[in-house]
């Protein structure tokens, strides 16, 4: 009986992490650029003569579906999508190199470029910095422009370019924050060739419909689940009753 109760509490336990995976990627269905999280589950055979009838079930969030939101036009000079397999290079809060979709850029106080999670744009030379009080903007090629606006007659000076990192063939992991990064601190190589479309930002890639059937099918193979270890139960107790008789 013990063989149904494991295969009933694997797949509760599972159902549980796919369940706050579903409820994680519907709570960023309006977030910039995010990608949705997808599920991986391996079977585990318990090892030895009588335990490897027993299997679990080994569930773990592994990576994201890396498919293009729907692009929204908002004609900010600061707002980027981009293009193709790669991802703007950001700084993470460790000081590390992380990766992100996310292209809704802007200025800080102390002149630093920034996206909507707060994390400084990575460039040529590190984190980008523009002079403060400049008209920044930013060129399909991924260059940062400053001008002066007290001369007006005078061209923009490049200050830095974006680092657009191709992540095609690279194994990539996404952390609790929504930001990827390389495994083993690593870092993804700068695409020369990338390009961004301005003012325009990539949307989630969440479909609300597709999130809220799976949610319900979740729910109902939980409870489905959850009925089985009682039936194993009832067998259990059936089968006592009947030694008992005997």
């Amino acid at each position: 009986m013990d063989r149904l109760i494991y295969t009933a509490v694997s797949g509760m336990s599972a159902s549980l992490i796919r369940q706050r995976m579903i409820a994680s990627n519907m709570a960023n269905a309006q977030t910039i650029g995010f990608r949705a999280e997808i599920m991986e589950s391996t079977p585990v055979t318990l090892e030895g003569d009588q335990l490897e009838v027993r299997a679990m079930n080994r569930s773990e969030v592994k990576g994201a579906l890396m498919r293009e939101g729907t692009m929204m036009q908002t004609g900010r000079s600061l707002d980027i999508a981009l293009q193709g397999d790669v991802m703007l290079a950001v700084q993470t809060p460790d000081g590390s190199e992380g990766y992100t979709r996310r292209g809704d850029l802007s200025i800080s106080a102390t002149g630093l470029l920034q996206n909507g999670d707060g994390l400084p744009v990575i460039g040529d030379n590190g984190p980008v910095t523009v002079p403060i009080g400049s008209d920044v903007s930013i060129s399909p090629d991924g260059s940062v422009l400053a001008a002066n606006p007290a001369a007006p007659g005078d061209p923009p000076v490049q200050v830095a370019r974006i680092k657009l990192a191709n992540y095609k063939g690279s194994k990539i992991e996404k952390d609790l924050a929504n930001t990827f990064r390389v495994p083993g601190g690593g870092v993804l190589p700068a695409d020369e060739n990338a390009k961004v479309m301005i003012g325009v930002l990539e949307q989630s890639n969440v479909s609300p419909t597709e999130v809220l059937v799976e949610m319900v099918e979740q729910q109902r193979l939980y409870d489905i689940r959850t009925k089985l270890i009682s039936t194993a139960r009832d067998l259990d107790e059936g089968g006592a009753s009947l030694m008992r008789i005997s």
